[in-house]
């Protein structure tokens, strides 16, 4: 399959879009993309083997994930300029590849610093890879089949979330030829391998017919910035808190204002666009935008504390945690169905109730992590876990069709890059401020229930901060109409919001 499509803003390409062969196509660009859903949960269940194995200190573990979500959020808007201007097909084959690579090196890792590193490139090829899907199924189907690929892409990305929890754990606990917390990064390979190879012939080559260059001094000045941010809360307490610490967090705040405004005053037309500060003047899209960095913020705050508390604390397996943690994504599956008709049919008010349940169920939760004694039954913290997932369906699923009724038509897709970027740095700022809670616990002598439950309070804060940012949001949610048109641009957003909710 070697046809090219050169599509314009107006939609897809005939040719493309005609062939037999474009479900196998999509097929291909799923399983790669899977890789980077599962990933996100099949290693944060290995995360305690992996501390004990390396003796990877409390902060290298809270880089172990940072690191990935920094990547990723760095080069997410500027790899979808890549895929338009040089083919999209050939950055997402390359993205598999070196994501492949990448989990090669972390698999062989024998010292935090090296597993660091090769997350990192992990999260830049998932960066290559992502914005690469959606726009390919925007010219390889029609009005009529386009619906369908999405709904198939965003219900399977869901799924992997549960399929993440059980592989990590089985992986981790089955030490597969004495590889342990390794196995979970050696299975990317062979489907690495598998999707370069199938997709070479399968999915066809498409370019944006009037595609503007990459803006790569601005994705510098964002990838400094979002580091500079995220560095001083993550290496913060191990330092002591120190002066420079708070001018490094200062000055990445500084950066990205000072980026805002020179892509206000941008003067250069063949660039594209790195970010929009024009949208952040949109209520709507500036409190949804809020609501992302809070929603992460609380998911991966709240599963790093849940998952080193079952397992160093409790004493369970990784399987058994991983099991554990299914509750919430069984949660989430009960209410996903309903959740964007809801919303079409209440609007903003569902979001703020998915905000509050949240809330609720990470209480609910907290209360009963205090009824399980080392070793026990984990019944006591599944309620919570299960009303936490429902939340997470009112809350996040409709979220970006929401929001995205409230911005221009021709914005949308730059809108959705920044929604995806803003999840990824609230994952990391919470991964910093969890991290930091829980530790700083730890070192002062307090029991890991201790220390999961000081955690939970600031879990619970964004959570509220969630529903309270939903006020802001349109009374009404996006019309039927719209909905379909957007759910190009926000499924990916949606499905990897699914994953992140399960981050044991």
């Amino acid at each position: 399959m070697t046809t090219t499509a050169r599509t314009g803003p107006a939609g897809p390409a005939d040719q493309a879009g005609g062939s037999r062969l474009r479900w196998l196509a999509a097929a291909v660009l799923i399983i790669g993309t899977l890789m980077d859903m599962i990933d996100v949960t099949i290693v944060n269940v290995a995360l305690p083997t992996v501390r004990a194995d390396l003796h990877a200190s409390a902060t290298q573990l809270e880089w172990v994930i940072s690191g990935y979500m920094l990547a990723f959020a760095a080069a997410l808007i500027v790899a979808g300029s890549f895929g338009d201007l040089f083919g999209r097909k050939r950055i997402y084959l390359l993205g598999a590849g070196l994501f492949g690579l990448a989990s090669l090196g972390a698999g062989l890792a024998t010292a935090p610093s090296q597993l660091i590193a090769c997350r990192i490139v992990q999260g830049l090829a998932a960066a290559a890879m992502a914005p690469q899907v959606l726009a390919t199924f925007r010219v390889i189907f029609g009005p009529k089949e386009r619906g369908k690929a999405f709904s198939i892409y965003g219900a399977t990305l869901g799924f992997a979330s549960a399929v993440g929890l059980l592989a990590g754990g089985l992986l981790t606990e089955a030490n597969l030829f004495g590889w342990s917390w390794r196995a979970v990064f050696f299975v990317n390979v062979p489907v690495a391998v598998v999707t370069v190879i199938a997709g070479a012939r399968l999915i066809p080559e498409t370019r944006e017919r009037d595609a503007r260059r990459p803006d790569l001094l601005g994705a510098a000045g964002l990838a400094a910035s979002l580091v500079a941010i995220v560095y001083p809360l993550l290496e913060g307490r191990q330092l002591g808190w120190p002066a420079w610490i708070w001018a490094v967090l200062a000055a990445g705040l500084a950066g990205l204002i000072l980026l805002g405004v020179a892509e206000q005053r941008r003067r250069r037309p063949e660039v594209a666009p790195l970010i929009r500060p024009g949208l952040l003047r949109i209520p709507a899209f500036s409190a949804g935008l809020g609501v992302q960095i809070a929603f992460a913020a609380g998911m991966q705050a709240f599963f790093l504390a849940f998952a080193l508390w079952l397992q160093a604390g409790q004493h369970f397996s990784p399987l058994r945690a991983g099991l554990t943690s299914i509750a919430f994504s069984a949660g989430s599956f009960v209410l996903a169905p309903v959740a964007v008709p809801l919303a079409q049919k209440y609007g903003r008010s569902v979001l703020i109730l998915g905000g509050l349940i949240m809330a609720a169920g990470t209480l609910v939760a907290t209360v009963g992590a205090h009824h399980i004694g080392v070793g026990g039954s984990s019944w006591p913290v599944v309620p919570g876990l299960l009303i936490m997932g429902a939340g997470l369906s009112l809350l996040v699923i409709p979220l970006v069709n929401v929001v995205l009724a409230a911005v221009p038509a021709e914005a949308a897709g730059g809108a959705s890059g920044q929604f995806s970027t803003a999840q990824q740095l609230g994952g990391a700022i919470g991964v910093a401020i969890g991290g930091t809670v829980f530790f700083g616990y730890l070192s002062s002598g307090h029991t890991f229930v201790a220390a999961f439950s000081r955690t939970a309070p600031y879990v619970i804060g964004a959570f509220l901060l969630c529903a309270l940012a939903s006020l802001l949001l349109p009374k009404t949610a996006v019309a039927d109409e719209f909905a379909a048109e957007t759910d190009a641009a926000g499924a990916d957003a949606e499905a990897d919001a699914e994953i992140v909710r399960a981050t044991n």
